[in-house]
């Protein structure tokens, strides 16, 4: 196997991938939390008590608890994910949420989003996890610090 890799279809473009290569990782990073922040807003502009009901339907039996560690998880640890901050931790946990999520709520629905099946959820799980491993990278405040968990 080639150590430069497979052979481009188009040469000239090989300085531009080799250019562009690094930012790749804080841009799955940035996606990834940002994504998620905006998903904790949400809960964060509705309160944890409007939130309550629905995770109650759901069988959980302290939702406002529940509601406020996604907001943690979701909103501070998107955040914290997108600037490669306790990178580790915060992708370990949204990686249990989705598994979670995605084992107890959607299995049952079957694979496509569209039916409420775990599609997304899987999606983002691995994700997490990808992060969980690979940590903060290059460019990231984890590495500024010179600390990870």
């Amino acid at each position: 196997m080639n150590e430069a890799g497979p052979r481009l279809l188009f040469p000239a473009l090989r300085p531009l991938y080799a250019s562009l290569e690094p930012l790749s990782w804080p841009i799955v990073r940035c996606g990834c939390g940002l994504i998620l922040a905006v998903h904790g807003w949400g809960k964060i502009s509705r309160g944890a008590e409007a939130m309550a009901p629905a995770f109650v339907k759901m069988g959980y039996e302290h939702p406002i608890a529940l509601v406020y560690l996604l907001i943690l998880v979701e909103f501070f640890g998107g955040i914290a994910i997108a600037a490669g901050l306790f990178t580790r931790f915060f992708a370990a946990a949204v990686t249990i949420e989705m598994a979670v999520i995605t084992f107890v709520h959607y299995l049952p629905n079957g694979f496509s989003w569209l039916n409420r099946g775990y599609e997304f959820t899987l999606l983002w799980g691995v994700v997490a996890l990808a992060i969980w491993i690979r940590g903060g990278g290059p460019y990231s405040l984890d590495r500024r610090i010179g600390v990870e968990l």
